[in-house]
């Protein structure tokens, strides 16, 4: 961090760094909890899975069986559970 010539205050990243916290355990860790709560949210029927991409973790929340599809689809569960 530093101050430009117009004493504005300007931030740079570190990329490499940022890449390295959206891809740890821990905040792996944090997106699972979300979901789960999600779909805990949503009904028995949900479920939740997670990996590792090329820049950051991943969490979902999907319909595990048919009737939780057709529910979600009639009844935007997943959207209601989201905002819940």
């Amino acid at each position: 961090m530093w101050l430009n010539a117009m004493g504005k205050v300007e931030i740079k990243l570190n990329r490499a760094g940022v890449r390295e916290l959206l891809r740890s355990a821990e905040m792996r860790q944090i997106c699972v909890e979300q979901a789960q709560a999600i779909a805990a949210r949503a009904g028995n029927d949900y479920a939740t899975d997670s990996r590792t991409g090329v820049n950051r973790v991943n969490a979902s929340v999907y319909p595990a069986t048919a009737e939780a599809s057709r529910d979600n689809m009639k009844n935007n569960t997943l959207l209601k559970a989201v905002k819940g």
